[in-house]
Parts: C-alpha cells; structure tokens; sequence
C-alpha cells in the first residue's frame, strides 16, 4: 500500500496491525548517457513498491533529491547539503513516530547518500540520549543492491561493465518499469574508466559522458524484472523481520 494513495483512516487501521513503514531514498542526478536522471530514487521506489504491493507493508513517499553536489557539471542533476538533508530526514521522521510508526525502513539507491542517513540517524537518536530516555524508535538504512542475492544476479547479468556508476543493472531496473524511456547510445569507450573525483568540475572532467567503470548499453528491461524480482523478495523478508509483522497479517485485513 502506498501512503499517498490511501486516507487516513486506511492508515489509522494499517497501524492498528503495523507499526513499519518503508521510505525510498535516492538522488536526481545523471547517469551516463543513457541513463535516467531519477534512476536513483526510481530503482529503490520501484522495489519497494512491488514488495509492499505484494506484502501489504506500507510505502511512503520518495526522498528523491539526495548528496549529488559532484554531479552538477551535468545538465539536470540536483542535490541537497548534507545539513539540509539531515534536517530534512529528521523532519520525516518526526512526522511519521508522532502518527505510532516505530520502525522507519530507509531503501536507499545512491551511495552518496549513506553518510548523511547515518549522520540523521545520529541526530535523532542524539535528543534521547542527551535526556537519557530510551529511544522507542528503530531506523534502518539499505542499500537496494546489497539485498541478499541481488548482487550475485547482477555479476551473473553482467559478468563486464557492471560499473560503479550508472551501472548495467540499476539502468536496466529503470527500463523495466519505464520501457517508454529506453535510450539507445553508443558507448565510447565501451566500458568507462575508473578514479576518483572531488567536485562537480572535477567530475565532469574525469568523466565526460557521466558513466564510472560501466557500459550500461547492455541494460534491458528483461534483466531489470530478474533485479526486481530478486530484490522484492529479499526486502520482503527483511522487513518481515524487522517490523515484526507477517504479510499474510496484514493481507487478511
């Protein structure tokens, strides 16, 4: 069930039976020539989505603007400071345990972002631990790809070129659900190179076309469903565990 399109008595009776909720978090930023713009707040959103479309777990709205300053040389991308994101998810997350929600799952999909969701986190749990009162909330943060059995699927997928960023997989997730959206380019060269990089100039200069390590021309909407598919089912049972709740609890409501 997603948040946005229930009322809120819906969600009144969801926390009668669940106290979790499940946020995408991800970035508005390029990913290569071929490669969307939102694939990093689409991939988690498309996951979560389908696990809570099949498990009934509740789905919030997505954080799609994340830590993406180093990909300003490219048309497009957005980003938020570190500061302003960590109010930002703090404020999230005030609004959803003043509702009951006492388990707060973050999907993320863009590495940039971990130290900032670490760093809010912090900034939550620091106001209990500074008037020494225990913490009734739990946050959690996972990385899409880090799902049990996603990344031996995606070595499998694409044994070269999978890439650091704007890789085969995460492009070929984006294909899956939006199949209107496939672009064909040529990569030159095939597979990008790989480094290091500091800010947006930087960036743009090392890596011209946007892509690290990766030729995402093999990208496919076929490839994406066997991601999501396997992605589902890991998150599914990962948050099974962490909320407390079966699914088939909340289906038989």
């Amino acid at each position: 069930m997603l948040l946005h399109h229930a009322a809120w008595p819906e969600v009144d009776a969801y926390l009668k039976q669940c106290k979790g909720i499940i946020i995408p978090i991800g970035s508005t930023e390029q990913h290569g020539p071929n490669g969307l713009i939102g694939t990093d707040a689409l991939c988690p959103e498309i996951i979560a989505t389908e696990a809570g479309d099949e498990s009934g777990f509740l789905v919030g709205p997505t954080f799609n603007v994340g830590i993406a300053q180093h990909h300003l040389g490219f048309a497009g991308s957005m980003t938020l400071r570190p500061s302003t994101m960590i109010a930002a998810l703090n404020d999230w997350i005030e609004s959803l345990t003043r509702h009951g929600f006492d388990r707060i799952y973050f999907l993320n999909g863009h590495g940039g972002n971990i130290a900032t969701i670490g760093a809010a986190f912090a900034e939550y749990y620091a106001s209990y631990s500074l008037d020494a009162a225990a913490c009734p909330v739990q946050l959690k943060q996972r990385n899409w790809w880090e799902l049990p059995g996603v990344m031996d699927l995606s070595r499998e997928l694409f044994p070269v070129g999978e890439g650091m960023h704007a890789t085969a997989s995460e492009v070929s997730v984006t294909y899956y659900a939006y199949p209107g959206a496939i672009k064909s380019v040529e990569m030159s060269p095939k597979i990008a190179p790989v480094g290091s990089f500091t800010d947006a100039a930087d960036y743009r200069r090392t890596f011209p076309d946007g892509r690290i390590g990766s030729d995402p021309s093999q990208a496919t909407p076929e490839k994406g469903q066997r991601l999501v598919d396997t992605a589902k089912r890991a998150l599914i049972s990962e948050l099974t565990g962490f909320f407390g709740t079966k699914p088939s609890a909340l289906a038989a409501e």
